[in-house]
Parts: structure tokens; sequence; C-alpha cells
């Protein structure tokens, strides 16, 4: 019977933590229409201030590309909004199983989460409107009769920023899997070859056949992985550091 109950109990906190975990998620969906909505709101305003900066017009060929455009601005500024409350849902979920320091120190998490996605898109933009658009447009030389049409330009320029907006999140993940123990500094700097090729083959996919390109694209995203490192590094010192201490006190 005892056998019986705790299995019982055990499933029952997993129905518990997988309904917890269902309602956490149904929020964030909620936040997300609701952000969604207010960008299609706004979506000529969003449209505007990315063609602001543009020597030519954009086109549309079919009234799809139309709605096409609302849906991909809505959902940018959903996706954008909505990152923090996911990752406060995300830390909510796993709270009770931290101590008051990690909880204290992983609440700050949350906010960089943000800052740091918005970082990488208006980089992404910036590389994309000051030097990888420019570039291919130099190509031209005349040739050709150029005409952008809208579908062709944003999945374009969205291939180039978001993996920017994703690749900035690199020290707030590699922080936050030194203090779960999931990753050290040492581990960081032994495979830092190997994280170098990945990076470098990131930045030949988003960026034109062009070394110089890549390698203007490349180095950041390699100085970025250094300062996960040293990032990283702080917090398993201090993690360590607090080791120390409790185990001198249990002594």
């Amino acid at each position: 019977m005892s056998d019986n109950g705790a299995q019982i109990d055990k499933e029952m906190n997993l129905t518990g933590h997988l309904s917890e975990l269902r309602n956490r998620l149904i929020v964030t969906a909620l936040f997300f229409l609701a952000f969604f909505i207010v960008g299609f709101i706004f979506v000529k305003d969003i449209y505007w201030f990315f063609v602001n900066d543009l020597d030519f017009k954009l086109t549309v060929i079919s009234p799809g590309e139309i709605i096409w455009i609302h849906f991909t601005m809505a959902g940018l500024v959903a996706i954008a909004a909505t990152l923090p409350l996911l990752a406060l849902q995300v830390w909510l979920f796993i709270k009770p199983g931290l101590t008051p320091n990690e909880r204290k120190a992983s609440l700050a998490y949350i906010p960089a989460v943000f800052v740091l996605f918005i970082v990488g898109l208006v980089f992404g933009y910036i590389m994309f409107i000051k030097l990888i658009l420019p570039f291919l447009l130099s190509l031209n030389s005349g040739m050709f009769n150029e005409m952008f049409t809208v579908d062709k330009y944003f999945r374009f320029l969205l291939r180039i920023t978001l993996p920017f907006a994703l690749l900035f999140e690199i020290p707030i993940i590699a922080m936050f899997l030194t203090a779960l123990g999931v990753l050290t500094p040492d581990f960081m700097r032994k495979t830092r070859k190997y994280a170098y090729l990945i990076l470098v083959i990131i930045g030949t996919i988003v960026t034109p056949p062009d070394f110089v390109l890549q390698l203007v694209v490349a180095v950041p995203l390699i100085i970025l992985y250094e300062i996960s490192i040293y990032l990283a590094a702080i917090v398993y010192r201090r993690k360590l550091k607090k080791h120390e201490e409790f185990m001198r006190e249990e002594s």
C-alpha cells in the first residue's frame, strides 16, 4: 500500500506540475495575442519605421503580400513584447526548486533577456542597412531594373536580424546554465574553437558571399562569446564561494 501511495503521490505531483505549466503557457499565449493585436493596430507606423531609411519604394504583386506584412509586423512586436513575460513564467515555474539567493539572482535575467533581444535586433538591422544591403545593391551597377517586393524584402531582412537577436542571448543563457551547474567556464574555454567555427558559419549564412562582410559580422559574435565566458566565470566564482561558505558553516 505504501508503494502504491507513493506512486499515486508522484503521479499527482507530476499532474500538478503539468497543469501549472499548461496554465502558464496559456497566460503567455494570451499576452502574445494581446500584443499581436496592438502591433496589428500600429502596423503602418512600424512599417514606415523600417522603410524610412530606404532609397527605393517597395512593391506588392499580390493582395496576399499586404496581409502578410500586417501579420509579420504584428508578430514581430508580439514576440519581442512577450519574451520577458515568457521568461517570467518560466522563472515562476522553476522558482519552488530554487534557493532564495538563486531566485534573486535569476530574476535579474528576465529584463536582460528582453534588452539583449532588442539589442540583437538593432545590431542585425544596422548590419543589414549599413553594410549588407548597400553591398548587394552595388553589385547591380546599372545592369538591372530594381524592383523589390514587400514579401521578398522583409523575408530577407528577418533572415538577417532574427539570428542576431537570438545569438545575443548567449551571455544570459551561459550565466543561467552556469548558475544551474549545467555549464562551466572551463568547458566554454575548451570548446572555444568549435564555438568560433559555428559562429563563423552563422555569419556566413546570414551575410552575402563577401569575406569582409562575413568578418565584420563574425567578429562581434566571437566577442559576444568571450563576454559570455567572462560572465559565466563570475557566476561560477560566486557559486563556489557560496558553496565554500555553506561547507564551513556545516563543519
